[in-house]
């Protein structure tokens, strides 16, 4: 189905909050809610277990591994697509294609063979505290010891310090599988992102809560495995606090929101609002190297950078005031820079510029000036 556009362009509903786009996120709530609930009875009606028999059929471990393929042939058809799009741009190009690499690899194929040969199913690609298992004791303590040094080392060591010479993009934009799936199958829609004040305050609470709550569980679950069986009364409410963060976090918001949501609300409404690996990230981002650099006097205001930046961020604002800067909330796709069409924005990694330097550059200016 297509509309009138404002500029009398016609524009698909799909990718414009129209009619099909709606109905294809109903398709979406119902595939998540049967994937997470198929098989159970919630209120005295049975849900069906849909995927399991095709799992079954194709020969697959469970319908986990099934929806991982599923995943992983999403990302790749759409990295496929994404990759064609942006050709011409060699940042695109490479970011995608070891998104693809990472999802197929890390995320898919090394967890299923692991099982294969009787080990434990170990995602590379994912850390604390986006999976939070990986630092409850009862979880990491059953892995071989290469896993919990991984885990341990990655998450508290190895993400802060990349993050630091690289930004949060390291992570979010090359390795996360949401990242992933946003910037491939969810290209298509990543300008539907809100880009209102009221989002942007909203932002800067929920993600912050939901770091919170994190830290908070996972205190928790690590305190009640060290006092073990002497108070049973905090277990059970560690337990309890545990699995209330599993639903609304990891199922509600990250799974069944944060997917369902695209064709309406963009494609980063989980990291954007909610992800506190990115809420970790992003602190460390404002500190470090990464940062967007605005060349002088060259926008011409037409707003492409801000209608395309999934994470909502007014680039536009910056670039006409030629500010350079960073934003917590930055995944630096580089999409904003692929799309100016004066090329006024460049991402880059490195301290912040030498006052001389700064000083070299005014004088410059004010000489071509006059």
């Amino acid at each position: 189905m297509r509309q009138k556009g404002s500029l009398g362009w016609l524009k698909h509903d799909l990718t414009h909050r129209g009619p099909t786009a709606w109905l294809l996120t109903l398709g979406l709530f119902a595939f998540y809610f049967i994937l997470y609930y198929g098989g159970r009875t919630l209120a005295g009606v049975a849900i069906p277990d849909l995927f399991t028999p095709i799992a079954r059929a194709l020969h697959l471990p469970s319908k986990w591994t099934f929806y991982g393929l599923l995943y992983t042939l999403a990302i790749a058809i759409g990295g496929a697509y994404v990759i064609y799009k942006y050709r011409h741009n060699r940042y695109q190009v490479i970011r995608t294609s070891v998104v693809i690499f990472v999802q197929a690899t890390l995320a898919f194929s090394v967890p299923w063979i692991l099982t294969i040969f009787e080990q434990p199913e170990y995602y590379f690609s994912y850390l604390w505290p986006l999976k939070m298992e990986y630092f409850y004791p009862s979880t990491i303590l059953a892995m071989p010891l290469p896993f919990i040094l991984f885990s341990l080392l990655g998450s508290l060591i190895m993400v802060p310090l990349l993050g630091i010479f690289f930004g949060k993009r390291w992570y979010c934009s090359w390795v996360c599988g949401c990242g992933g799936l946003a910037n491939t199958a969810g290209e298509p829609f990543r300008h539907l992102s809100n880009k209102s004040s009221k989002a942007w305050a909203f932002e800067k609470w929920s993600i912050h809560i939901t770091l919170f709550l994190s830290l908070v569980t996972t205190a928790f679950v690590i305190a009640s495995w060290g006092v073990g069986e002497n108070y049973p009364a905090f277990s059970e409410q560690a337990a309890s606090l545990r699995s209330l963060y599993g639903f609304v976090v990891a199922t509600l918001l990250s799974g069944i929101i944060g997917v369902a949501l695209y064709p309406v609300g963009g494609t980063r409404v989980w990291c954007r609002y909610f992800c506190p690996m990115a809420a970790i990230l992003g602190l460390v981002q404002k500190f470090g190297r990464y940062r967007i650099r605005v060349k002088d006097n060259m926008c011409i205001s037409c707003g492409m950078c801000s209608t395309y930046c999934e994470m909502g961020i007014d680039v536009r604002a910056y670039a006409q005031r030629n500010q350079d800067f960073v934003r917590a909330s930055c995944v630096g796709c580089g999409i904003c820079a692929e799309v100016c069409p004066r090329g006024v924005l460049r991402l880059e990694n490195r301290w912040r510029r030498d006052p001389q330097e700064l000083s070299m550059d005014a004088l410059l200016n004010e000489t071509y000036r006059g």
